[in-house]
């Protein structure tokens, strides 16, 4: 279901780390066309729902529907929304609630791979401290990458795969 997923909401690029909208981003009935024809339970399409909302910018959308989640995976998303707002801030709230997440062992692994193919576990090595994924200091290089530009596609990157490794969690 996941690789399914995944493959129906792609877009060719990557969402921005910021509240920026891509031209590729399909229109919301069209997602939620696409969203209910998975056949999901009730608390799974509505984190679904959130998350291709979120993949394809509609960060209002997204938010709507994550703020009734009252799940880790809700809380994930919708930190993950507020840090692209940018709301930094709430986002820190939001991956407060979603506590110990199941899925960053799988996103340490893979952020940590990710960073030595690109040679920049310098860099960015302290998002993966002792092999724990580390939200608040994603949120801290994505607010500085906002105020410098620098790094953007890294973060975009990374930002890729904390996405695909929490819905990976509820769609596995």
């Amino acid at each position: 279901m996941y690789a399914k997923f995944i493959k129906t909401i792609d877009t060719g690029d990557l969402p921005g780390i910021g509240p920026e909208a891509r031209t590729s981003v399909l229109p919301i009935a069209v997602l939620e066309q696409t969203i209910h024809a998975f056949d999901l339970n009730n608390s799974t399409i509505e984190l679904a729902r959130s998350a291709a909302f979120l993949w394809h910018d509609h960060l209002d959308a997204s938010h709507d529907v994550s703020q009734d989640l009252s799940s880790a995976e809700g809380s994930f998303l919708h930190g993950i929304m507020h840090r692209r707002e940018p709301d930094y801030s709430n986002a820190k709230y939001w991956f407060r609630r979603a506590g110990n997440h199941s899925s960053y062992p799988v996103l340490s692994g893979k952020v940590e791979r990710y960073l030595k193919t690109i040679e920049k576990q310098e860099v960015f090595g302290y998002l993966v401290s002792s092999g724990c994924w580390d939200p608040f200091a994603f949120v801290d290089a994505v607010e500085n990458a906002k105020r410098t530009g620098e790094n953007i596609e890294i973060l975009q990157n990374i930002q890729r795969l904390e996405f695909e490794s929490l819905v990976e969690s509820f769609l596995a």
